[in-house]
């Protein structure tokens, strides 16, 4: 009887650690948004004015202690006389937002990093504060505070979500 009860009690334990929400989140790639109308505002963020692409990168972001990491490769604009560049951008934040288009939502941001001249960029580090929740997180690549008029619009976006590990 003692031997089924400690089963029974491992398995309930093993189970109310896979009911929990995953703590890691990850984009497996970043794309550029080739959409530049303000209808496409995620969270009530507005994309660039112009296309942009990308040749890849990646986020991570760990949900209970705000760890975050992402790179992307070839952030170039994809329009306009500066097709191929990055333009006058010349700095790119990470945005972690939580709970999009709700009430509720959070956004937290990483503090700018450069982006050169071939569109790459990368960070590591944490978020001023862990989320408290994160449902349907989002992970947006956004225009830097160097360029005034564009801070903060978004021109890429974390696409192939998974969760844990």
């Amino acid at each position: 009887m003692k031997k089924l009860y400690c089963l029974t009690l491992a398995l309930a334990l093993s189970a109310s650690a896979f009911a929990q929400a995953p703590t890691v989140v990850r984009w497996k790639t970043i794309v550029g948004n080739i959409t530049v109308s303000n209808n496409d505002a995620v969270a009530g963020i507005n994309p660039g004015t112009t296309p942009w692409s990308t040749t890849g990168g990646r986020a991570r972001v760990n949900l209970s202690t705000g760890q975050v990491s992402f790179d992307v490769e070839g952030l170039v604009l994809n329009g306009g006389n500066a097709t191929g560049t990055p333009g006058g951008v010349d700095q790119v934040e990470g945005s972690l937002i939580c709970d999009a288009g709700q009430q509720n939502q959070t956004i937290f941001t990483t503090l700018p990093v450069p982006l050169d001249a071939r569109g790459n960029a990368e960070f590591s580090g944490t978020f001023d504060a862990p989320p408290a929740t994160c449902n349907n997180p989002l992970f947006l690549i956004r225009i830097g505070p160097d360029l005034p008029g564009a801070n903060q619009r978004w021109i890429a976006t974390g696409a192939v979500r998974s969760f844990g590990g």
